[in-house]
């Protein structure tokens, strides 16, 4: 039946001990069953519909009832009591007995209604295969619990069942008086299935099983196997004894350049004897100290020291942690990672002792961790799979090695003045109006040039990173969110007190500003309070907008000039880099192409196309860096698939080669640097919890082969193109 329908009394019914909807505190209340229905419940259908009125049989014994979704915005499925409510007071989860009826996974989202209004919903990738129960908690819940970004792949096998246990659920809901479950599609192109037969409440919620044990001897996910996977020692030790010499035949293969990276064979750049920009022919370039063209093709996080996970308080998640007085043990340590970023909300176990994989499969490849040793290895391997540049947050060490090029951040930290525009997700914005934010960034430019001052390896500068420029939401109130926020704060903020005579030199008094703004002002003063709200843009008062792109303006402008002008004073022969772009606005990507070498921006997107209006940065005639991108997938063991995620690992390296070759297409981009050098670990790294497998190397160590494969040949052909040279070699 398509469009709305209802199946009564007689067709499905709710198995329940009298006529009341009130269900017991029993491990497992079965309240409905489509296969062997009774006369209690409602069942209404919106653009869906269930064929058949019997079950149908699958090849493992058990009959369940097809429903089908049809084509339209949120075809749905609805189980509601015939009279009353449900109370569930005493149960932890939703029990359904599902299975994919399609050959592919499907998004099924979950709605859980109180007669408060009050909503619980989950959305539930579903895969093909055989049946399984499907819990959604009574509760909000998320990966976050557990202490990480993902959560543990689903299903599980748990007491002789595979079981689907939500990881996300947002809301809340009066258990007392719940009122409906609701299960639809979004938008399906056509027809899908899926069968049901029991439906349930329980109060035992396997989450404990869920995560016991997932992570074994060598910081690998235990649930799956993949033809990397190490389960002894001696692969490490084979691999790391083969692997020199495979380096040094890969290196040799390598287009002729200079000791910086720059490739030979290109006159016609200055040399400077440091990095550079230069534009010839209409294109933008890095230029090497020696002058010769550099795409700067980077690596972020080349690091030992961002493997380490918390253990602490969830040491049922691994299998094998070492013993007091065991070699590995020396990999144990303690930190406490909890602050009120937006990274870190709504995550547990984000501090006490905690275990280093990385380090400990190092040990048991090499027979020891040698920091100077593994920034060596590190070198050889980047710069044989064609990388030239050590993105953000890599080693320090590197510097002393002079052997590649390399990127600092600046990490401007001090007791100013700060905004929130409700993203805030690495913390609040700078106020620069501030002047301790001036003496703050004196003090990290400072320190940061101290020893770097009349380096040439050291490429240049990044202006902090993935600042919180504009708020949540597409319209207005994103857009403007810095402004907005400005303007509710107190008088002691700087900001507010710059905004504030900005509005006053243009309107003099309030009755300019109520005219401009159509607002009734009935005193200047009044703007000065906290929790000041200023109207939102429209069509008939167009101040409104041009003001708060002018107060945009001039904080952007103060910002980017304070760094520039001590970065000038401090580093003048080095470059700075721009601020990592993630939210940006307009004004902001202005004044950073003003008063920056470069501009930077982290794109997880197919394309750097698809990051941002590229029509707007060609009028800005600046060069780009591409300071983040990256592709990952869920099949090598972390959970994660990162930002931008692909089906599994062998489309990796495409999407990095596809990358690339949109990046050269641009005549602004000057570079491009991958997030990250190694996988997360598989519970989380102790900054957020991130545990994704983004890396060109895992955890045990070990390049994944096929994905370097791929992204050295991309990246050996980018002088082809950018050059239109001749390669040395064969790669």
């Amino acid at each position: 039946m398509k469009g709305k329908g209802r199946l009564q009394a007689g067709v499905i019914a709710l198995l329940l001990l009298g006529q009341s909807a009130t269900v017991t505190a029993e491990e497992k209340q079965e309240l409905f069953n489509f296969v062997r229905p009774l006369d209690a419940v409602q069942v209404s259908t919106e653009d869906a519909d269930l064929p058949n009125r019997i079950g149908e049989p699958t090849p493992q014994g058990e009959v369940l009832r097809r429903i089908t979704f049809h084509v339209a915005a949120q075809p749905t499925l609805r189980l509601s009591p015939q009279t009353g409510s449900w109370d569930w007071s005493q149960q932890q989860a939703v029990s359904l007995r599902v299975q994919n009826a399609m050959d592919w996974a499907l998004t099924l989202d979950v709605q859980i209604d109180s007669r408060d209004g009050k909503r619980l919903t989950s959305r539930i990738a579903l895969p093909a295969g055989p049946a399984q129960t499907l819990l959604i908690p009574l509760h909000a819940s998320s990966a976050g619990d557990q202490g990480m970004r993902a959560a543990v792949p689903m299903p599980f096998s748990h007491a002789g069942n595979r079981v689907l246990l939500a990881d996300s659920v947002q809301g809340t809901i009066d258990l007392s008086q719940v009122s409906a479950v609701s299960l639809s599609l979004s938008q399906p192109k056509a027809p899908q299935s899926i069968l049901l037969s029991q439906f349930a409440v329980t109060a035992a919620l396997p989450t404990a099983a869920a995560y016991e044990q997932i992570v074994d001897a060598y910081g690998q996910f235990s649930r799956a196997n993949w033809p990397e996977k190490i389960t002894q020692e001696s692969q490490l030790q084979q691999a790391a004894e083969q692997e020199p010499a495979q380096l040094q035949s890969l290196l040799k293969q390598r287009p002729k350049q200079d000791q910086y990276g720059g490739w030979l064979g290109s006159p016609g750049l200055k040399k400077t004897g440091f990095f550079h920009t230069q534009k010839r022919d209409g294109r933008w370039f890095l230029v090497s100290p020696e002058g010769n063209p550099f795409y700067s093709l980077g690596v972020n996080a080349v690091t030992l020291e961002q493997s380490a996970t918390y253990v602490e308080g969830r040491e049922a998640m691994f299998s094998a942690l070492p013993k007091e007085g065991d070699a590995l043990a020396a990999f144990y340590g303690n930190s406490d990672s909890r602050s009120g970023i937006g990274a870190n909300q709504g995550r547990a176990f984000a501090n006490g002792r905690w275990f280093d994989f990385y380090k400990a499969n190092l040990q048991r490849s090499y027979g020891k961790v040698d920091a100077a040793q593994w920034r060596s290895l590190a070198t050889q391997r980047l710069q044989a799979w064609g990388f030239n540049t050590l993105g953000n947050w890599s080693d320090s060490g590197f510097a002393q090695q002079a052997q590649m090029p390399f990127t600092i951040p600046l990490s401007i930290r001090g007791d100013y003045a700060t905004i929130s525009t409700g993203t805030d997700w690495w913390g609040a914005m700078p106020d620069p109006f501030d002047p301790r934010f001036a003496m703050a960034t004196e003090r990290a430019v400072a320190i940061a040039a101290r020893d770097h001052r009349d380096n040439p390896w050291l490429l240049g500068y990044f202006a902090d990173n993935e600042l919180a420029w504009a708020g949540p939401g597409e319209g207005a109130e994103g857009r403007y969110a810095l402004a907005y926020a400005t303007l509710r704060l107190t008088t002691d903020v700087p900001a507010k007190r710059a905004f504030l005579k900005q509005l006053r030199d243009k309107y003099r008094n309030h009755n300019g500003l109520s005219k401009a703004w159509g607002i009734d002002l009935q005193a200047w003063e009044l703007m000065e309070d906290p929790g000041f709200q200023a109207p939102l843009p429209n069509e008939a008062y167009p101040a409104i907008e041009q003001d708060m792109q002018a107060f945009l303006k001039l904080y952007a402008d103060t910002y980017y000039k304070t760094i520039a002008d001590s970065l000038n004073w401090h580093a003048p022969n080095h470059l700075l880099l721009g601020g990592r772009f993630a939210s940006s606005i307009p004004e902001a990507v202005q004044a950073c192409a003003q008063y920056c070498d470069v501009l930077s921006f982290n794109f997880y997107t197919r394309e750097p196309q698809q990051g941002y209006d590229f029509a707007a940065l060609r009028a800005l005639d600046k060069p780009l860096l591409v300071t983040e991108f990256h592709f990952g997938s869920r099949d090598r063991g972390p959970f994660w698939g990162g930002v931008a995620e692909v089906y599994k690992e062998e489309e990796r390296g495409p999407a990095y080669a596809h990358f690339l070759s949109k990046a050269l297409a641009e005549p602004q981009i000057v570079g491009a640097h991958w997030f990250q050098y190694l996988d997360q670990p598989v519970t989380g790294r102790l900054l957020d919890g991130e545990n994704g497998h983004l890396g060109l190397v895992a955890i045990t160590d070990r390049p994944w082969s096929g994905f370097v494969k791929e992204v050295r040949k991309a990246n050996l052909n980018v002088p082809l193109v950018l050059l239109k040279a001749k390669p040395a070699a064969k790669p």
